[in-house]
């Protein structure tokens, strides 16, 4: 049974990061959902952890907030639907690009415009972030920025952008690394700063009214302890699991 599942779950993932999405976004995250109460440390989840570009853990908002003081400092973002790849530089140029999976896009990512080729930093920098199409509505966003990935055309495509939404290993707080980004040539997403825990629902409901950040092609949100040392502090108890930051879909 757990087997089967696990299969079922791998499947529909797989295809949905190829651009082909075969059930909605609800329906996936049920399953996936239901194989993480069953066998939480069977291989998917094992193997996702262990992905240069894990997934945010989704939904699960009262167990993301527990533990957090009333009045911690939260960032809302934007879920952008695209995908996940993240940038290296070595002495201030691009030297590599990997995908979700691991993949070496680095040509694919240099005939993109928004992707600085240079930055003034001389030490080594990675970023990671989101390639999308801003005018498309998220699905064929996604769709579209993962098959110029996988396409052996190297043409640029004007359509799709990149969106920086974190520094590996960086020593500031989240808002500060995002404002660094911008000083870089990056585009960063959209900030809105939470001041209690108790906003995010008030966020979440905006968000699903389409009073925020309407002008992404978005499936959520996402919620970041924006402390630095907080971050660290749940990293270390939690794992590998980015459980400083929450996706919320519904």
């Amino acid at each position: 049974m757990t087997s089967s599942l696990e299969k079922k779950v791998k499947y529909y993932d797989d295809a949905y990061r190829a651009g082909r999405a075969l059930i909605t976004d609800k329906e996936f995250d049920k399953l996936e959902r239901n194989l993480l109460r069953i066998a939480p440390q069977c291989d998917y989840f094992n193997n996702r952890k262990s992905l240069p570009l894990p997934s945010l853990p989704k939904d699960q908002i009262s167990e993301f907030l527990e533990g957090l003081l009333p009045d911690t400092k939260l960032l809302i973002q934007p879920k952008i639907d695209g995908c996940a790849v993240a940038i290296k530089y070595e002495n201030g140029k691009l030297e590599k690009a990997i995908s979700r999976k691991g993949s070496d896009i680095t040509q694919k990512i240099k005939t993109i415009k928004s992707i600085p080729r240079e930055i003034n930093i001389r030490s080594s920098f990675v970023v990671r972030g989101e390639l999308f199409t801003a005018e498309e509505a998220p699905s064929y966003s996604q769709r579209i920025a993962s098959g110029y990935l996988r396409s052996k055309d190297y043409q640029p495509n004007p359509k799709i952008t990149f969106c920086a939404f974190q520094i590996i290993n960086s020593n500031c707080n989240e808002y500060e690394s995002l404002i660094y980004c911008r000083k870089l040539g990056f585009t960063i997403p959209e900030i809105v700063e939470a001041n209690r825990t108790s906003q995010v629902e008030t966020f979440r409901q905006a968000w699903k009214s389409g009073k925020l950040f309407s002008n992404w092609p978005t499936d959520g949100i996402v919620v970041k302890i924006n402390s630095r040392k907080l971050q660290l502090l749940r990293e270390k108890s939690y794992g590998t699991y980015p459980h400083s930051a929450l996706a919320i879909k519904y």
